[in-house]
């Protein structure tokens, strides 16, 4: 019975805040309960249940557990796809409205109606600057990814393998400076590159993405180095290769899981940036796709949100394509690189 109480209590609050974040989603104009609500409902009971066990020290049944553990897997699920499949099918629609009264691209009548002519416009008509909007995004993002994977490695390998005065504390400063959100330091770099002339250019992204990829992977990528054992450079240096050498022929090879998650969060983080993006660059030919694509819909009166979804979904397909097939290599550069450090 003492537990009980608290659960009670627990769960109304819960719930409460849930119908009250829920509320948003009414939908007025038809006076109907939006979808939200029952779905914040459910969070509200499932979430209340676990924190009772976990905080009132009640042990979970394995039925319960299970049953617990896949209907939030099922909510996550909903949570990660329905973004998606909105976006998509906004995409499809013949309308021009962000919200409409059926998620599916269907007329009055219930007849699908699709249309794929806002995919069309971005290549040919009015908004074809989407073409060289992703030719930018694409230059920068691989240029950055290349660099910023060098310059990781470097790092990573030398704090690794030499001892050097300063490395303790070298390491200590990456792990501070590391702890910081980028956007902190956005005004002094913007006054930075505007005294070097470099603003509104693609070289200033460049080398602010490739001289920031040390800070967020040089210690997976040191623990990485960690654990591959000395020995096999030493014996490589008894048979005369040099410290080059060895690092070309012997640890890069062994290095290609963490080369490939390096990269790929370098490329993944530059090709969704928004914010330092949109401080440096301001020529409409210069911008990237995450700033282009805003003109779609930064006038009120004129705002295309179908030529917007449809921009959406094909500059998500290049990084979804790169998890699909990189996807093994990103798990085993991950694991690896987090097991010593």
């Amino acid at each position: 019975m003492k537990f009980f109480k608290p659960a009670i209590l627990l769960t109304l609050l819960l719930l409460f805040a849930m119908g009250g974040v829920a509320y948003a989603f009414v939908d007025e104009t038809r006076e109907t309960t939006s979808p939200f609500l029952y779905l914040f409902i459910v969070i509200g009971v499932v979430v209340a249940y676990i924190c009772t066990q976990m905080f009132f020290g009640k042990k979970l049944s394995n039925q319960v557990r299970v049953v617990t553990s896949y209907t939030l897997l099922v909510l996550l699920v909903i949570i990660s796809v329905y973004p998606i499949l909105f976006i998509i099918m906004t995409s499809l629609k013949v309308e021009n409205a962000l919200f409409s009264p059926t998620f599916l691209p269907v007329d009055e009548f219930g007849n699908w109606n699709a249309t794929f002519d806002h995919y069309k416009n971005l290549f040919s008509g009015y908004n074809e600057q989407f073409v060289g909007w992703f030719w930018n995004t694409l230059k920068i993002s691989t240029l950055s990814m290349i660099f910023g994977t060098i310059l990781t490695v470097l790092a990573s390998y030398a704090l690794s393998r030499f001892k050097f005065r300063g490395r303790q504390s070298s390491l200590t400063l990456l792990l501070i400076l590391g702890m910081f959100p980028g956007f902190m330091a956005m005004i002094a770099i913007y006054i930075f590159l505007q005294e070097l002339q470099l603003h509104d250019t693609h070289l200033a992204l460049i080398l602010v993405y490739s001289l920031g990829a040390p800070l967020g992977g040089v210690f997976v990528a040191k623990g990485f180095y960690d654990t591959i054992p000395k020995s096999l450079e030493e014996a490589a240096r008894i048979d005369g290769a040099s410290q080059l050498g060895i690092f070309i022929r012997i640890v890069l090879p062994l290095s290609k899981p963490m080369l490939t998650f390096i990269a790929l969060t370098i490329f993944t983080g530059t090709w969704v940036d928004f914010i330092f993006a949109k401080i440096i660059i301001f020529s409409d030919e210069k911008m990237t796709l995450a700033v282009g694509l805003l003109t779609f819909v930064r006038d009120m009166n004129a705002s295309d949100y179908n030529a917007f979804a449809a921009g959406s979904v094909l500059a998500a397909i290049p990084i979804t394509l790169l998890f699909i097939f990189l996807q093994r290599f990103l798990v085993e550069g991950l694991t690896a690189g987090a097991s010593k450090g």
